[in-house]
């Protein structure tokens, strides 16, 4: 339903539609996917529930997809449009209005006639367009392809959870782990690789191409099987098994990366071994050695046992020699989430449900970040609004004591660098987060001038999101990064890693800003209480940087955050 109603979005722009019946279908397309259940059912049994921007219009379209399945609307508009169009929007940098104007200026209807178009610099000729213009678009399209084959962390850990489910109550498991660039927490995932200790190879290879997911088995040997599954058709599943007292050996193998792993066999030859899945096996004698665990596999090496999310041959084997790997930042180290929305503006529950589901989740304090107005796409609050939410919040406070959720806002730094509350107004709360969502095509120096304005700021405490990237969908914009740590290391201004499907800052770039000595934040950016979870994955993303606790603001309590 969702998806639905944001494509009538994209195809009213595509047809030129006045700009505001566009943004009514996306900001309902937005309330649709976050709603905290399946509204199809609900809608259908004339059980609409309130929903900002829906009219008597878009619920009569809302219940006859509901109940139908399909929008004569919708279908409408799409006769209009050619096919392949839509598909151009896809591409990273090119919005509706410039995939209209290439349609009706080079009769482009796809990416491949994009691409064509623009490899024989038929586009710069287009009025508004460059050379430059031509080789963001090739590049657009390049990442498209290399995307297409990727999938999203937060889809991938959901993959595999499901598979993993489906198998552990098959008898005679001993252990089974997701493995690969999985386990370490990559930003996107290849093929899905799960391994399982086990007694019985063949009962668990049953139970795996028996799975309900399971579209074809492509293949299925004695201790190894590879399926598809039905919901992604070229989505490949590896499930490798193996002896419970080879479990250490296998984990350390299948984990990865190769660099990791090549620099672990060199290792391994220097001591008269050679180290495979299979184990560790005496060069001069031939005698096999089982690791039953990953500590095993270090210790025989003389290393210290490495964290799967450093295992990237990028330096993590040397430290582990001279016993000077960092001690990560856990999960249960982080005390509250800095970055959180409610009903108020673009978030679906309400503060109470939200503040609710962040105490029941062990934080100490949640700061709710509510937009500010020129995000009009978010409803962002007005200086009206925001003295009713601090009452609101005042109010809320009292009653779930200890717990404690401070007033923020996410402000939008302007395209002309200015910021979109006055000072005197951003003094009254709690946490100031800063973010650029608008106009980010800028220049890489404007880019920096409107973030450095932010940073020294004396109100301003975070800076959100920093690239804008959304991982498979938008590509991060680019600042002076050297000129940014300094100054947000100086001012004391922090960094926000955000374990939305951003997952911004990068680890790269958050492990250059704790070395230049700027603190960093880990936050969910939720907008529904399903969300507050995604705080996992900005833990992940600072594990990946090498960060330890005392290097991440939020490790410690509300009142030392907010000195």
């Amino acid at each position: 339903m969702a998806a639905t109603f944001r494509e009538v979005g994209d195809l009213l722009d595509l047809l030129d539609e006045v700009p505001y019946k566009a943004v009514a279908y996306r900001r309902v397309a937005d309330a649709i996917e976050r709603y905290p259940v399946d509204l199809a059912p609900l809608v259908a049994a004339g059980q609409t529930p309130k929903i900002t921007g829906v009219g008597p219009a878009i619920g009569a379209r809302l219940k006859e997809l509901a109940t139908t399945g399909t929008l004569e609307y919708h279908q409408s508009l799409r006769t209009q449009v050619p096919p392949g169009l839509l598909d151009v929007l896809r591409i990273s940098g090119v919005g509706p209005r410039t995939a209209r104007q290439l349609h009706v200026e080079l009769g482009i209807t796809s990416i491949d006639e994009l691409r064509a178009a623009a490899e024989t610099g038929r586009v710069r000729q287009v009025s508004g367009m460059s050379a430059r213009t031509e080789q963001n678009i090739l590049a657009g399209i390049g990442r498209l392809d290399q995307q297409s084959s990727r999938l999203l962390l937060h889809d991938a850990d959901r993959l595999a959870a499901e598979i993993v489910a489906g198998l552990t109550g098959v008898p005679g498991i001993h252990q089974i782990s997701v493995a690969g660039s999985l386990r370490r927490r990559r930003a996107t995932i290849g093929d899905l690789d799960i391994l399982a200790a086990c007694d019985d190879p063949a009962e668990l290879i049953r139970a795996f191409e028996q799975l309900p997911d399971v579209d074809r088995v492509l293949n299925a040997g004695t201790d190894k099987a590879s399926v598809v599954l039905r919901a992604d058709g070229d989505r490949q599943v590896d499930l490798m098994l193996c002896r419970p007292e080879a479990w250490g050996s296998h984990l350390v193998h299948f984990t990865g990366s190769k660099e990791h792993n090549v620099q672990l066999r060199a290792r391994a030859l220097d001591r008269g071994l050679s180290l495979s899945e299979k184990g560790f096996k005496d060069v001069e004698t031939g005698e096999v050695l089982l690791a039953a665990t990953e500590d095993e596999v270090y210790a025989r090496l003389d290393l210290a046992w490495v964290p799967p999310e450093l295992r990237e041959g990028e330096g993590e084997v040397a430290l582990a020699a001279a016993g000077t790997l960092p001690d990560l930042v856990e999960r249960s180290d982080i005390r509250g989430d800095t970055h959180t929305h409610s009903s108020w503006t673009d978030g679906v529950d309400d503060i109470a449900t939200m503040a609710d589901a962040a105490r029941a989740s062990g934080l100490a304090y949640m700061v709710l970040t509510d937009h500010s107005p020129s995000l009009g796409v978010a409803r962002g609050l007005s200086p009206e609004r925001v003295a009713e939410q601090r009452a609101e919040i005042d109010r809320l406070n009292g009653a779930l004591s200890p717990f404690r959720i401070l007033h923020g806002t996410e402000m939008e730094i302007l395209a002309d660098a200015s910021l979109d509350y006055p000072d005197e107004l951003l003094a009254t709360f709690d946490v100031v987060v800063a973010s650029i969502h608008a106009a980010r095509s800028q220049p890489v120096d404007q880019l920096t001038r409107r973030a450095l304005a932010a940073i020294e700021n004396p109100h301003v405490d975070i800076i959100a999101h920093p690239t804008g990237r959304i991982v498979n969908r938008r590509e991060p914009v680019s600042f002076h990064w050297s000129e940014l740590f300094e100054a947000a290391a100086r001012t004391g201004t922090m960094l926000e890693i955000n374990g939305s499907p951003r997952l911004d800052l990068d680890e790269r770039l958050a492990r250059d800003a704790a070395r230049a000595g700027v603190r960093l934040t880990l936050s969910s950016d939720a907008h529904r209480t399903e969300e507050l979870g995604y705080l996992d994955y900005a833990v992940g993303v600072a594990r990946r940087a090498g960060l330890a606790a005392e290097q991440v603001a939020n490790t410690r309590g509300a009142a030392e955050l907010l000195r």
